[in-house]
């Protein structure tokens, strides 16, 4: 109640003194003579003033809640910290000040982070005739302005927000502003508010669907990982157990084979991702175990720089391309023939090719293609459009397959690349 009072009376002393001023005047000049005048106009304008002041009072309690010394004030200060960097900052707080209603010549400078604009001020009694009569309403114009500068900060950006009107300071003392840029302050202290707590939910959506994607892509992996690998380890268990009754030697070394195959293969058993070159060793044991079973009628040659073998590559993959090379190439042709594989490095990618001269593309053999298809999915889910599979013919004789993958070499243990939607 006191600071109501003592606001009231600042402004009723501020146009006393005025009127005492101008009335000092007006009786040195030559003609004065009517005294009565005086006193009429000097309460009519104190009734205009004092009846503005409390309607200022008033208007200021309903946008605050309660009234003190820095929401009475005509000009308003915040100093706001906005958890991001200076340009996401500036970009937040100038969209906020450009939304708010009648804002006009903003004046945007993002190089030295600050922001000017001029907003027309509301009349929240309405444009009832008896305010042209208010003296405070001849002192200059009645908009307002809004300056805020941002600072960087440990790369936050700290916005400092002065809403107050275009006059200048001297006019306070005769004139408030209605509590409108009290509201002005608190709009775009709002506005923010609302805009870093949407940037948070959006942040915490993509978090969230980040993790689920994650975890959908480790699960499909698992699935086309188990789809590859078991169905060899039982046929060449059941061939072993075979060659034991009728060809002891021949199955020693077929489970010789094996544990080689299962010694490049357990350690990466939870692994995204192998090396190029244990990959090839996996592989020759099982080509080893393979040639067992076909004997002369499959050859093999490898040609991988010995450079290229820490290269990263997805476990099982190479082994399917020669499973397929063997099962719908060489195997069904009579003579059998020769498997490929060899690998060089084209700037930032890697290509690594399974190529035979078995029956090629002419010849239905009863594949379900499942192999390739899980290559492709295996390699869309770890790199995106950074990997390929190519299957051609070749030339003049059975099918060339080439894995194209980012040179990047395995760190120990190896870890998948994070999966590109």
């Amino acid at each position: 109640m006191f600071k109501s009072l003592s606001f009231v009376l600042r402004i009723a002393l501020a146009w006393s003194a005025l009127f005492l001023v101008g009335t000092l005047f007006w009786s040195a000049t030559p003609g004065y003579h009517d005294q009565h005048f005086v006193p009429l106009v000097y309460f009519i304008t104190l009734a205009f003033v004092i009846t503005g002041a409390f309607s200022h009072l008033g208007r200021v309690r309903l946008i605050a809640g309660e009234i003190d010394s820095s929401a009475l004030a005509n000009r308003q200060r915040r100093q706001i910290e906005i958890p991001f960097e200076a340009g996401e900052a500036f970009d937040l707080i100038d969209a906020a000040i450009r939304e708010l209603p009648r804002i006009e010549e903003v004046e945007s400078a993002r190089d030295s982070l600050q922001i000017r604009a001029k907003i027309n001020r509301p009349q929240p009694y309405g444009r009832h005739w008896v305010q042209r009569l208010n003296p405070a309403n001849w002192l200059g114009s009645l908009r307002n302005q809004i300056t805020a500068t941002v600072t960087p900060v440990n790369g936050t950006g700290s916005v400092t927000l002065l809403c107050e009107p275009e006059a200048a300071a001297w006019s306070d003392w005769f004139r408030v502003d209605d509590g409108t840029n009290l509201e002005n302050a608190e709009a775009v202290t709002r506005a923010i508010a609302r805009r870093v707590a949407e940037y948070r939910r959006n942040e915490q959506r993509a978090a969230a669907h980040t993790a689920t994607e994650k975890e959908l892509t480790i699960a499909r992996l698992n699935l086309l990982h188990a789809q590859v690998e078991p169905h060899f380890l039982y046929n060449t268990l059941a061939s072993a157990q075979l060659l034991t009754r009728s060809e002891p030697a021949q199955a020693d070394r077929m489970l010789g084979h094996l544990i080689q195959y299962l010694r490049h293969s357990l350690p990466s058993a939870d692994e995204s991702l192998s090396t190029l070159g244990d990959e090839l060793e996996r592989t020759r044991a099982y080509l080893e175990i393979i040639r067992i079973r076909m004997g002369a009628r499959l050859a093999m040659e490898v040609d991988v720089p010995d450079a290229l073998r820490t290269i990263a590559l997805p476990p099982m993959m190479l082994q399917t391309l020669v499973e397929n090379a063997i099962k719908h190439g060489l195997e069904p042709k009579p003579g059998g023939g020769t498997v490929w594989i060899f690998a060089r490095r084209d700037e930032d990618r890697v290509m690594v090719t399974v190529a035979d001269n078995g029956q090629g593309f002419g010849v239905a053999t009863g594949g379900t293609g499942i192999g390739l298809k899980n290559v492709r999915e295996r390699l869309r889910l770890l790199y995106g459009e950074r990997a390929s599979l190519a299957v051609v013919a070749n030339v003049p004789d059975g099918v060339a397959a080439t894995i194209t993958v980012p040179a990047v070499p395995a760190v120990a243990p190896a870890h998948a690349p994070k999966a590109t939607p």
